[in-house]
Parts: structure tokens; sequence; C-alpha cells
């Protein structure tokens, strides 16, 4: 059964209603109506109207860039606005402004905010929390209701609250579950008897995502591996069913990532034109060499697979303990083949990871110490569109800072602990 040709729904009649639905499911409500309260003075930063960045100098440590791995000794970043207005020895900044707050670093080393490629975030209250372990950007693996678009819209109003966000929306799969309560226009998929898989179905979900104001579209190609009773190498989509998917969300100019296992779903979403694979344990030696033909970017998410190997439950502790060195395998192999890699926890149910067990494991996987920073820096920054924003600490880029107690390149276990974050000119508490 096909889904009727009617055009997709109108984004401009229907993107508030959507939104407020959204922020009120994700506790946001308050915070879009322009209800935030301001920060306290021991925040470390000034709050001007809504949406605006803060205004800090960070002074006295060690400054990394991850573009080129350079170190510079007792930095000064100066942030304007939220924006980075100067970094850099303190002889090649110069004067500060005058009655600008001050976060002092000396002794520690400062970075830029880390970037998490994958995850999923519901609440306000989890967004605040990625923001407090690091990732002060990021890009949603889907939501059930639309949530991440209302998250999105938090970070833009409220930048300490929540990381600046590419929202995908709901997911693209044959089964959607409640999801098909998420928007009036997805009612019509509730009669099909084989859930969405047909073209017009895939289309329907993707032009419904894009009108509701997605920036990317969440698919995949094979079943889970958190749930014991799915294997996540049977393949619930094929290569025409993903390239109608791409095709359906390039037409407005947007990207694809899908959530993959097995070899040839690997495969068949890679030549259907896949922005980036996501998870991709079984990824085989011809399919990278595609995606490095192609630029397609590689999100392992190795803390989500590390997890599955804690699990209580048998099934999927045995699965976590089979893929995580399989994995591994495949990260060194990207790297080794010029594949570019973006960190990604895949955090969700609640629980936010820190993005720098991913980086951990990146460098567990093979890769040097500051490759591995860079998956969460200029590497993610440049797979989100966010190449001239995050991932790096130099004039123009957003003014989101680490602060960390030890040396990142001797020790990656400090990224998992920031002393300090700051998110666009805001100087908040580290998570305890």
């Amino acid at each position: 059964m096909c889904v009727e040709n009617t055009p997709p729904p109108s984004g401009r009649l229907t993107r508030r209603g959507v939104l407020a639905g959204a922020a009120a499911l994700a506790g946001t409500s308050a915070v879009l109506a322009g209800t935030a309260p301001a920060a306290s003075a021991s925040s470390g930063a000034r709050h001007g109207s809504a949406g605006r960045g803060g205004d800090l100098v960070v002074e006295g440590g060690r400054l990394l860039d991850p573009a080129t791995g350079e170190v510079t000794e007792d930095a000064v970043v100066v942030i304007a606005g939220g924006v980075v207005r100067a970094a850099g020895s303190r002889g090649q900044v110069g004067r500060v402004p005058a009655g600008v707050p001050v976060l002092r670093a000396h002794g520690q080393w400062i970075l830029p905010g880390l970037v998490d490629a994958h995850i999923h975030l519901n609440t306000a209250a989890e967004a605040r929390d990625a923001v407090l372990k690091g990732a002060t950007s990021a890009r949603s693996g889907s939501t059930n209701f639309y949530q991440d678009i209302a998250v999105r819209e938090l970070a833009r109003q409220a930048p300490e609250q929540a990381p600046r966000l590419r929202a995908a929306g709901v997911f693209v799969t044959p089964d959607l579950g409640d999801t098909i309560l998420a928007d009036p226009d997805l009612a019509p998929l509730a009669r099909l008897r084989d859930g969405v898989r047909s073209a017009d179905a895939l289309r329907r979900v993707v032009e419904v995502n894009l009108a509701r104001g997605a920036d990317t579209i969440k698919t995949r190609v094979n079943e889970r591996a958190g749930l014991p009773e799915q294997d996540p190498l049977v393949q619930v989509y094929d290569h025409e069913q993903l390239s109608t998917i791409v095709a359906a969300a390039r037409r407005r100019g947007k990207g694809v990532l899908c959530h993959s296992y097995s070899e040839k779903g690997c495969h068949d979403a890679v030549t259907a034109g896949i922005r980036s694979l996501e998870h991709g344990a079984f990824v085989g030696e011809r399919t990278l060499h595609e995606m490095r033909r192609r630029g397609t970017y590689f999100t392992p998410t190795l803390t989500a697979i590390a997890g599955l190997a804690e699990s209580s439950d048998p099934v999927l502790a045995e699965r976590g303990r089979t893929y995580l060195p399989v994995l591994k395998r495949a990260v060194l192999a990207a790297h080794e083949l010029g594949v570019p890699l973006a960190a990604g926890t895949d955090s969700s149910g609640g629980t936010v990871d820190p993005i720098g067990r991913e980086v951990e494991l990146m460098h567990a996987a093979g890769l040097s110490a500051l490759d591995a920073i860079r998956t969460a820096t200029t590497g993610a920054a440049k797979l989100l569109g966010f190449d001239s924003t995050a991932g790096r600490l130099a004039r123009g880029f957003a003014g989101d800072v680490l602060v960390l107690d030890g040396d990142p390149l001797a020790d990656l276990g400090v990224l998992s602990r920031p002393a300090r974050v700051v998110r666009a000119g805001f100087a908040i508490p580290a998570a305890a």
C-alpha cells in the first residue's frame, strides 16, 4: 500500500505548533518563551539579550589548537558576544577589554568545546548535561517527537543550556511505533501493513521531517544492537529504499546519517549516498575505500558498543564483547585509509555519556591522542557543517571552551572531567 499522493505539509503554517509541543515534551517551554533565568554573578559572564553570547576572557593556560597540534603557553582567549575575538599568547593578544569577567586557567589546559556527532537529547536536563560533560556542539541521532528541534531552538535562545545542535527529527524506520503520533501528517502511514517501506512512505517521512525544520535525516539499514530480540545483522532497507531516502533529503540540501552494522548493509548505505555511517561494526575494506572516495564520514559510536559489553542482559553483553574489538579494528582501518572520522556517544535513555570517553576509545583503537581529539573537534565539526564555528579557538569561532586539569595529549581521560566549561562565552561549573 502506498501513501496518498498529497503535498508535503507547510512548515510555515505548522512549525510553531510543533516546536511548542516538542518544547513541552523536552521541558523547555519556559525558556523558548523567553523566561530563562539570568546567570548568577559567579558564572563568569554577563547575559545580554536573548540568544546573545557572553563576554569572557580565559587566560593563563596552555591552549591546544586541534587543527595544527600547536600548543601555546600562557594563552589568552577573548570572547565577546559569544564569539572569539582573539586567541593566542599573551604577547600576541595584547590588551584585553576592561571590565570583562576573567576565567583564570593557570596551570591548566584550554581546548575548544567538543562535538558529539551522534546523541539523542530528549529533555532540557539532558541537553544541559551534555554541555556540562564537554559537548558544546552536537548532532541529534533522532528523537521520537521532535524534541531535538526544540533543543536546537533552546540552544539558540539560551546557549548555556544546550549544545549547538543539528536536529534529525524523527527516525525514518520501517516501524514508527508511537512516533506516528509525533505529527498529524504522519497519520496516513498508520494504515500501511508493511510499515514505512514504499517509496511514497519513505519520502513522506523525510518531507514531514524537513517541513518541521530538521537539519539532517536519520535512517537505518540494519536492526538495532541494543535490543536483545533483534539481530543487528538483519537488513531492513535495501539499496533502492536507501537511495529514495537520500534523494528526498538531497532535494532540500540535507544529508543522511545511517544506522548500520552488516557489511552488505554498510555498502548499500554508502553507495546510496549517505553522508555518514553510524556504528558500522562490520564495515569491510571495499566499503571503506568507497567511503574514502566519496568523503563519507564514519561515526563508530564506540562508547555505545562498549556499553553493551557491560549490560546485565547476557545477549547484549556477549554482543558488545564480540562487536567492540571488531569495531576498533574497523576504526583503525578507516583512519589509515583516510576515511574521515567523527566522535559520537549515541547517548540515550536519559543518560549522557561524556564525549571525552569516545575520544579515549578512538585512541584505544589505534589513533594518536591528537588525531583522536580531532574526531571530536575539527573532524566532527566539519561533518556537521560547523567547521567555521566549532572545533577550534580562533578569531570568529564560537566561544566554547574546555578548561582541563591535565594534558590531554598525555592523558585523554581529562576530557571526560573538564574543570570548567564555557558555552558561547558563559562559564558554567563542570559536572560533578
